[in-house]
């Protein structure tokens, strides 16, 4: 496995937010296979990706496939008056990165280790929401967060994790949360249910969706991650039967305790790899 650090995705050189590690394992070298991307969650104020050198390793060991692993811009509630990144900002730090890896020719030493027409996106908790707010159409809410055609064509699947994609539905049942992060990161208001995810279009419906509940999760609960499954199926129609797939029964560890297990990583290592086969058919 050859790992390559903080790679600047930005152009701002070494600003650690706008960096991301990529995994090469040995078979990816030679084949071009698909690129994954795994993006950390943290309630949009904390983690790094240097947390899960562990589960990225996995991955790559499991699929074969190379890995990214982004940082991002996150919300610090003591940052400078005008300095606190509020949503968008995260979600553009993280669409700027995936336009970059469709162009970018690679560490030196292995050159391109993966084919930048197939990408695999793999995001947990808050990094769910920002992924549907780049791939379902959020355009009227947040222009700035519309991908390219190149990058829409790539992306074949995305897999989602204890997501967050309904903010009135989780202040619902967890009101602590709009003090503890919510209100930072988008702003104090009396509603967000402009900023649910499970309201948009399909921008595309060529990609494949996995979404992925813990019985044992306590932080989000499956009422999310349900009314967006729902949602992607109610978008898919007859097509949802091959498009949208859900697994909510087979983990029970806790919040981010399912990312430290092998069973989450199999889970998604599987489903990538039974998409890969099925795409080359």
């Amino acid at each position: 496995m050859q790992v390559f650090e903080n790679i600047d995705y930005a152009g701002g050189g070494s600003d650690i937010y706008h960096q991301f590690d990529l995994l090469v394992p040995s078979a990816a070298v030679s084949r071009c296979g698909p690129l994954l991307v795994f993006v950390h969650g943290g309630a949009w104020r904390s983690e790094d990706k240097n947390d899960h050198r562990s589960l990225a390793n996995a991955l790559a060991l499991l699929t074969g496939c190379s890995i990214a692993v982004p940082n991002y811009r996150l919300t610090v509630r003591d940052a400078p008056d005008g300095e606190i990144v509020r949503h968008p900002g995260h979600t553009q730090d993280l669409l700027h990165c995936l336009h970059f890896l469709l162009t970018w020719e690679g560490p030196t030493p292995v050159g391109r280790a993966y084919d930048p027409h197939r990408l695999y996106l793999v995001g947990h908790s808050c990094s769910a929401h920002m992924l549907t707010c780049i791939f379902l159409d959020s355009v009227s809410i947040t222009p700035s967060l519309a991908p390219s055609p190149e990058l829409l064509r790539a992306v074949q699947a995305i897999i989602m994790s204890e997501g967050i994609y309904d903010i009135d539905l989780l202040l619902a049942h967890f009101p602590s949360y709009r003090e503890w992060f919510v209100q930072s990161t988008f702003e104090r208001a009396s509603s967000y249910d402009e900023y649910s995810t499970t309201k948009l279009a399909l921008r595309s419906s060529h990609m494949r969706w996995l979404v992925i509940h813990s019985k044992g999760d306590t932080l989000i609960d499956l009422p999310q991650s349900g009314a967006m499954y729902n949602h992607l199926c109610s978008l898919y129609g007859e097509n949802a039967v091959t498009h949208v797939h859900r697994n909510f029964d087979q983990l029970d560890a806790e919040h981010n305790d399912i990312l430290r297990g092998d069973a989450y990583p199999q889970l998604v290592g599987n489903f990538i790899l039974k998409d890969m086969q099925s795409a080359s058919v």
